[in-house]
């Protein structure tokens, strides 16, 4: 069994920053991408960011320039830094964790979610 476990979301105002972050524990596979998806209310689940196990990265592009993942090894954990946040950036954000992970693909394991609240 795979556990992901998000943590970091919260409530913050418009040109807020937060940083998510996404433990993975248990049977992890060796050389696996984490990625980031979320959901708003009413919305289909999108793929935001994902990074693979040596570091290469992918973004939408509705949050290039101002969201930047990144990983530890050490840690087994995957970060979301989200500068500049806006309204629409309001959704359940979720890990997860895949051998690849793309926007195209349905990644494997997921947690469970973490709120995040961009008031205007």
């Amino acid at each position: 069994q795979v556990q992901l476990v998000e943590s970091g979301g919260g409530l913050v105002q418009a040109g807020g920053s937060l940083r998510l972050s996404c433990a993975a524990s248990g049977n992890t596979f060796s050389r696996y991408a984490m990625g980031w998806f979320r959901q708003a209310p009413g919305k289909e689940r999108e793929f935001v960011a994902a990074i693979n196990w040596s570091g290469g990265s992918t973004y939408t592009d509705s949050v290039k320039g101002r969201f930047t993942i990144s990983r530890d090894h050490a840690k087994n954990t995957a970060y979301l830094q989200m500068n500049s946040l806006k309204p629409e950036d309001t959704a359940v954000y979720y890990c997860a964790i895949d051998v690849v992970v793309v926007p195209t693909t349905t990644p494997r394991y997921w947690g469970k979610g973490t709120q995040v609240t961009v008031s205007s």
